[in-house]
């Protein structure tokens, strides 16, 4: 039951994102960006090329994206760079959808590719995502955590929202029923990691210990990459 969701995730004290404010210096209008602590990667939200098989594109960039059905397949991040020659995320940028430019200027396929939704992950990387942050987590899924979303997902521009509840739970968060977003931080109570998905972003920051952050790297199934002028 999607109600289920919210007694999981029951609402938090609004205070609980003092300590990131103050941590990333911003008022967390679309999120709050850590800095390392000590290290951080993203991690790439997934796009999707279509083979023979698939339907019509759905390439509009919506929030909270599923995998688009038969006859699409996953298409990395890397894959794409090495094809067309583009860096996966150029220097001192983001990854946005000002990333891949030499595509976009070709205009050729732009029907065969659906870009990542900005500001939320898509289901199979937050699935990824959250099994890989509870294996790393010395109470795995017993890790107590807050999720906060900013006031641009919440549609209550004066505040945003903040919610507790386990690690283990947190995959059901994909299917909020008010929010149509991942959450744009989520973060351990013991604040020895932090999640960022900023609104306008097509990846997600992870802050945390060096030995989380490399094994996040070497992860066969999540897409991540250090951006050091980002930390």
């Amino acid at each position: 039951m999607l109600d289920d969701i919210l007694a999981l995730w029951p609402l938090a004290l609004a205070s609980e994102t003092d300590w990131l404010a103050a941590l990333a210096q911003n008022d967390g209008l679309t999120g709050y960006e850590a800095p390392a602590l000590p290290d951080a990667a993203w991690v790439l939200s997934g796009m999707y090329q279509r083979g023979v098989a698939a339907g019509d594109s759905v390439n509009d960039s919506q929030s909270r994206n599923e995998h688009p059905g038969p006859g699409w397949e996953r298409l990395r991040w890397a894959e794409l760079a090495a094809r067309i020659g583009d860096p996966v995320v150029p220097q001192g940028m983001y990854p946005c959808h000002r990333c891949f430019p030499s595509w976009k200027r070709a205009g050729f396929g732009q029907d065969s590719v659906e870009w990542p939704a900005e500001g939320s992950l898509d289901r199979p990387t937050w699935d990824q995502l959250i099994r890989f942050l509870t294996a790393h987590s010395p109470q795995g899924p017993d890790t107590a955590c807050l999720a906060y979303y900013n006031p641009l997902v919440t549609r209550d521009f004066e505040k945003g929202q903040v919610r507790s509840g386990r690690l283990g739970d947190a995959q059901r968060l994909f299917d909020n029923p008010d929010i149509l977003y991942t959450p744009s931080n989520l973060w351990a109570v013991d604040r020895s990691w932090v999640v960022f998905t900023d609104y306008d972003l097509w990846g997600t920051k992870v802050c945390g210990p060096r030995p989380l952050v490399e094994a996040l790297l070497a992860d066969p199934e999540i897409e991540a990459i250090r951006l050091p002028w980002t930390s």
